[in-house]
């Protein structure tokens, strides 16, 4: 995981926890005063949303222990592995960038693809000036490596 992923795993837990479900408890004990429990929508959503938040803390906790962060570039910049920001020319669509990142910090908005994926698969390894091939759901996709960096 990069060091940016990281802090942001460990930012959300800490909202989660500290802030985020103390209201959502706040909320359930008010709902839960009102009466009837068996029908009243606001304690049975109160009651999820409290499920839901202790399922996510659940799993960042368990990520946050385990995860590993990679903070600084490989011996060789030439080749790309983890945290290289890529740019490819598609012949087609012009030049994409994009960052390989841990599967907990994917943004396809950003460029940041996760290591697991095919695209990140197929890049690893690779060097300026290979060409790939990805087979995508619609079609066959033909890129050029133009730059890697750290």
């Amino acid at each position: 995981m990069t060091p940016e992923g990281a802090e942001r795993l460990r930012e959300e837990l800490q909202y989660l926890w500290r802030k985020f479900r103390p209201e959502v408890v706040k909320a359930l004990s008010a709902a839960a005063a009102e009466g009837d429990r068996s029908e009243n929508a606001e304690y049975i959503y109160r009651k999820r949303q409290l499920a839901g938040i202790d399922r996510r803390i659940r799993y960042l906790s368990k990520r946050v222990d385990v995860m590993r962060i990679v903070d600084r570039p490989p011996a060789n910049t030439s080749i790309i592995r983890f945290g290289a920001w890529v740019t490819l020319d598609e012949l087609s669509e012009g030049h994409v960038d994009y960052r390989i990142v841990g599967v907990d910090e994917t943004d396809a908005a950003k460029g940041f693809i996760s290591i697991d994926s095919p695209v990140a698969k197929t890049l690893l390894g690779k060097t300026v000036g290979d060409s790939i091939e990805i087979d995508l759901p619609e079609s066959l996709a033909r890129f050029k490596v133009i730059a890697i960096h750290y």
